[in-house]
């Protein structure tokens, strides 16, 4: 009977441990289970968190960029193209990051691919430092050989006004200028002999006789001398083909000849034909010779 009892209890003990080790097992599993289970979630949580960072530093890399090509620097052929891989590069990491099926072996070279990224906007960007800086010193310097070119234009064009003001003068000091000029009217016999008259009925020409005034700076040369004559009514009588300049102005003369000026006081007479009848009255007469005019008088016939 006691040797039963025996057998029973050794056949009790042992469905004990057996469920004791069962037990444990299951322990141990569920316990690898969980920590796994936490571990993988822990993973997906850090995978999701740097996912988001990465995210956020790309974002950050590519408004660098567009802050960068805000300042209006005129890029090289090289550092555009740079600019384009980059931000090829940019696009194809936001596009994995939004599509979310990255493992951490795709996290770990997008991290290094961001740090290529930030390494280079950061080269980049004193790059383009620079570059403004240098387009600033050379803005400064164009400004400031602009205004050197405008002083000098100004000086130029002051220069050429005195220039031209000084030809003026002198054009108007070498002018030839008449002294002593008389008028004297003549009727002309039919020998050819001319009589002074002083009534207009009988007048057919008028003889204007003048003295040239020293000059020193007129040209010893030949001159060409016009008159022009005007009538008591006060009309220029003239060929309308007859045509000079004078006073920066065309006129129309009544009369011109040459002479030859060689500043010895020689004197000099001009004679004009009515080509109509005379009138009574005053008629005046006026020279001009370089341009400008000589000198002038009048006549009065009864």
């Amino acid at each position: 009977m006691s040797d039963q009892n025996d057998i029973v209890n050794k056949a009790d003990r042992n469905k004990i441990y057996f469920l004791v080790v069962v037990i444990a097992a299951l322990l141990g599993t569920n316990a690898y289970l969980f920590f796994k289970d936490k571990h993988q979630t822990e993973r997906y949580a850090n995978v999701s968190t740097e996912k988001d960072r990465l995210k956020l530093e790309v974002e950050k890399i590519e408004v660098e960029l567009d802050k960068v090509n805000a300042l209006n620097v005129t890029l090289s052929d090289q550092l555009i193209k740079e600019q384009g891989l980059a931000r090829e590069k940019i696009a194809q990491l936001k596009l994995a990051l939004q599509q979310g099926q990255l493992t951490q072996e795709d996290l770990i070279k997008a991290q290094e691919q961001v740090k290529e990224l930030r390494e280079f906007v950061r080269t980049y960007n004193e790059t383009i430092i620079k570059l403004e800086k240098e387009n600033l010193r050379l803005k400064s310097r164009m400004d400031s050989l602009r205004a050197s070119a405008n002083s000098a234009a100004m000086h130029a064009a002051e220069l050429e006004q005195q220039n031209s003001e000084l030809n003026a003068r002198v054009k108007t000091s070498s002018a030839l200028k008449a002294a002593n000029v008389t008028v004297v009217a003549y009727r002309v016999k039919s020998s050819g002999k001319n009589i002074e008259v002083t009534k207009a009925g009988s007048a057919k020409k008028l003889s204007v006789s003048f003295d040239l005034v020293p000059n020193p700076l007129a040209q010893k040369d030949y001159h060409k001398i016009y008159l022009r004559v005007f009538d008591p009514a006060g009309n220029l009588i003239a060929n309308e083909n007859n045509m000079f300049e004078a006073e920066g102005q065309e006129m129309q003369y009544s009369s011109s000849t040459s002479i030859s000026y060689n500043d010895d006081n020689t004197s000099y007479t001009m004679d004009w034909i009515n080509p109509n009848q005379f009138m009574k009255g005053t008629y005046a007469v006026i020279l001009y010779a370089d341009g400008y005019t000589m000198g002038r008088s009048e006549i009065a016939l009864r």
